[in-house]
């Protein structure tokens, strides 16, 4: 079963029995409050805004957007705000809207708010390029700058979690580098060498992993076949965890640029989904995030309820 498309997961959340409550941090936000509107107008959301009201109002505006499907919440400290309503159980799903990342992820630390599952948060984007017919999973695309050894055995862990939350049984990953082979002179391949033993001992539950692997052979099968490689990932790569924000990040945005693609983006290490994009992305982009972090509250739903 491949990991699903945009339309699969829009569909999936139009078949929700019941609206999911999403607080979004910052509120005060034209492609925010739009994409909210649509996916309420479908019958996806709750929406509950936070920051400064006035604000909100205008931006509301301006966009044109009907406020009265909207709980706007006042408040100085949106994201502080916005992770209260999770506590409380009047959200599930954090949205970051016009904050920057920083003030977003202080508020996952902290443990006032529960939300802490240990010490690393992570960007986990779902590109789709759509005249391929590929999909696959890119992280840290967006949080940790240079991740130590444990820090990356983390991301790998929790780029998993996402991977089963949509789907995948055993799902399949590619530890990324400049090269195939273990090269003392590039710290990266040492660290993926470890994570790569720590897998096939089974710390991070069923999958396949293998690195280190460059860009070209973990998308391509004719890259792996000139390289002599061969394997269920080379070629196959449901999910590709690069070594540094700078790799990832450069990326996955020069894809987002350049290809016919979609694409959303997920924290993932947090104690609920949290929709996490940048302040620049589309309406299209921001809706394309709810669909995904709705699919894996369903998922985390479902675990939860046995």
């Amino acid at each position: 079963m491949p990991l699903p498309g945009f339309a699969e997961l829009a569909a999936q959340a139009s078949r929700q029995s019941s609206r999911v409550g999403v607080a979004a941090a910052g509120g005060a936000d034209v492609t925010v409050l739009q994409a909210l509107s649509l996916a309420a107008r479908q019958g996806w959301v709750r929406p509950l805004v936070t920051g400064d009201s006035e604000a909100i109002a205008l931006a509301a505006r301006q966009a044109e957007v009907d406020l009265t499907p909207f709980e706007v919440v006042a408040s100085d400290e949106p994201a502080e705000t916005a992770a209260q309503l999770i506590a409380d159980g009047r959200a599930t799903i954090l949205m970051k809207g016009q904050i920057d990342t920083p003030s977003l992820v202080r508020p996952l630390f902290d443990p006032r708010y529960g939300l802490r599952r240990g010490k690393t948060i992570c960007q986990v984007v779902l590109m789709e390029i759509v005249d391929q017919q590929r999909r696959f999973l890119l992280a840290d695309t967006g949080v940790t700058i240079r991740p130590t050894l444990k820090q990356k055995g983390d991301i790998l862990r929790y780029t998993l979690q996402v991977a089963r939350g949509l789907g995948l049984d055993t799902p399949r990953v590619a530890l990324l580098s400049a090269t195939e082979k273990f090269n003392p002179a590039m710290p990266e391949t040492i660290d993926i060498v470890d994570l790569c033993r720590q897998a096939e001992a089974g710390d991070f539950g069923p999958a396949q992993v293998r690195g280190p692997l460059s860009f070209d052979v973990a998308y391509a099968t004719d890259a792996g076949q000139k390289k002599q490689l061969a394997g269920e990932v080379v070629g196959a790569a449901e999910a590709l965890v690069f070594p540094d924000l700078l790799s990832a990040n450069l990326t996955v945005k020069a894809i987002m640029y350049t290809a016919r693609c979609q694409f959303g983006g997920v924290l993932a290490g947090a104690g609920c989904p949290v929709v996490f994009m940048s302040r620049s992305d589309t309406v299209e982009t921001r809706l394309n995030s709810l669909a995904y972090a709705l699919a894996l509250a369903t998922s985390s739903s479902r675990e939860t309820n046995g």
